[in-house]
């Protein structure tokens, strides 16, 4: 079962959780006091005391930020509370705090940045879905000038918690505090840039919680995918461990594949061929040295040498240009059993034609669309106002397959609805060539047993952990040579992970 913390609740789900816990024994003024105490002991465990200033909105957010007023308070800093609205304003739980608070209080319209070192934004949260007004706006547009730290309470007010976006100007903060489960703002972007730091608090919402809030997704991570194919026994055999081909392009466009075939081959495909137009063949010859070459011209020759090498998996794409060639290889390819991983110009050569591709794909093949080449392929799904979560859980249905919207948030979606969010990443893959190795260690997976949900879930982790190691200076060749560390570590990891398993197990049985 995997760790609840890694789920991903919407705004409703949130109050649902809320609502569970105050059916079942635990008030709303319990779970804001909670709230407030959280909030504060990570602002007191970063920062000496000093002047503070708390802005309070008038529903629940506000009403954690009374009960951080007089934890910092009472830690010995001088604080000030800014009310959003006339207290007559307050009700509930909220109204309840703002009893409990006897220091100063400024009308938000009167109060300004000046003269204050720490600023509390527990304004209104993630469940405003409307532009910031008024003072609020004026308080944010200020925010940006003052090097002062922000701490936010939940999301930084004027992010939408569900889109992970500004619904207009927001707050940007450097701590944001939020409770009992993440929600889209902290991963999707550019909400989680205006997050900053992101710390999940337990306000004591008791079990049972799940059955009324279903996520919306889950932060990827190696306990969602232990099922992925490991190389255990001493005397495997390299057929064994996967054949995986990869499809060139002309003489003049090759480099994309060979990145592709040698990720997928450092990802533990047993043989990678790259399969190269007649035109191409001794470009390629000339770099490779581990991958295998077989020359292919047009649909027969392709069908041909994936029969020849029993490919398990397949990466059509990279450097194959855009156009009715590589359209005829993709549907070509769906005959044949190996898994498919789609890239590049094998999608944007479906644009305005998505439908005929997606009625020949398999469950257990992968498109990997960055933005422009999802716009391409489901320009529906932009009609509405959708987070990248929902669009991509849409495309994975409508493809009948796992779906892989890159970005700064990739998110990797199955045709059954799972969602998982990928930000175990670095900004320095934000590089030519990148995503073909991407591309690469999903075949090679694929290619090895994975599923196309798992492989790829595991193929975007890891990736982004060799981004991590290499940082700045990275370019994409690096990403295949940091592949043996990456994946000794996480072997590493999980041997770990197993022994406390097992320690647990035996205490929990003593």
């Amino acid at each position: 079962m995997h760790p609840p913390a890694n789920k991903i609740l919407s705004v409703n789900g949130h109050r649902a959780a809320d609502a569970f816990a105050a059916g079942n024994g635990v008030p709303g003024l319990s779970l804001m006091e909670c709230a407030g105490a959280a909030v504060s002991r990570e602002i007191m465990a970063r920062w000496s005391p000093r002047r503070a200033l708390i802005l309070c909105g008038p529903g629940n957010n506000g009403g954690d930020g009374f009960v951080i007023a007089r934890h910092l308070q009472a830690a010995g800093w001088a604080v000030v509370v800014s009310l959003y609205a006339d207290r007559e304003a307050y009700r509930g739980d909220a109204a309840a705090m703002l009893a409990k608070w006897t220091g100063p209080c400024l009308p938000i319209a009167k109060t300004g940045l000046d003269g204050c070192d720490l600023v509390v934004d527990a304004l209104f949260g993630a469940g405003l879905s409307r532009p910031l007004a008024r003072d609020a706006l004026r308080l944010a547009h200020q925010a940006v000038d003052y090097d002062v730290p922000f701490v936010a309470v939940d999301v930084p007010s004027g992010v939408d918690g569900d889109l992970g976006k500004p619904q207009g100007c927001a707050f940007r903060a450097d701590l944001t505090v939020t409770f009992h489960r993440f929600k889209a703002a902290h991963f999707l972007e550019p909400g989680r840039s205006l997050c900053g730091e992101i710390v999940l608090a337990d306000i004591g919402i008791p079990a049972g919680w799940a059955a009324d809030a279903e996520p919306l997704a889950t932060v990827n991570g190696p306990d969602l995918w232990p099922a992925l194919p490991r190389l255990s026994p001493r005397m495997i055999h390299k057929h064994q461990r996967g054949r995986l081909c990869v499809v060139s392009g002309p003489a003049s466009a090759t480099g994309a594949a060979r990145l592709a075939a040698e990720a997928g081959l450092r990802a533990g495909a047993g043989l990678v061929t790259l399969l190269s137009p007649p035109g191409a063949l001794q470009v390629n010859a000339m770099h490779l040295t581990e991958v295998m070459l077989q020359r292919f011209e047009g649909v027969e020759g392709l069908l041909q040498a994936l029969d020849d090498r029993r490919a398990t998996a397949a990466v059509i794409g990279p450097g194959c240009g855009v156009g009715a060639e590589t359209k005829e290889l993709v549907i070509a390819a769906t005959a044949r059993e190996a898994a498919l991983v789609l890239d590049a110009d094998a999608l944007t050569s479906f644009e305005g034609d998505a439908d005929h591709l997606f009625s020949h794909l398999r469950a257990n093949d992968v498109l990997t669309p960055h933005d422009g080449e999802f716009r391409r392929l489901f320009p529906d799904l932009f009609g509405f106002e959708r987070s990248k979560i929902e669009r991509a859980r849409l495309a994975a249905k409508q493809a009948g397959c796992t779906i892989v919207y890159k970005g700064p948030d990739t998110v990797i979606a199955s045709p059954d609805g799972e969602v998982r969010v990928n930000v175990h990443a670095d900004p320095a893959l934000a590089t030519a060539g990148a995503g073909d190795v991407l591309a690469g260690m999903i075949g090679g997976l694929l290619a090895r047993g994975a599923s196309g949900f798992d492989g790829a879930s595991a193929a975007v982790w890891l990736h982004g952990d060799a981004g991590i190691r290499r940082g700045t200076g990275l370019i994409a060749g690096d990403l295949p040579e940091v592949l043996p560390e990456v994946f000794a570590d996480l072997a590493r990891r999980r041997r770990i992970f197993a022994m406390r398993a097992a320690l647990n197990a035996r205490h929990n049985n003593a």
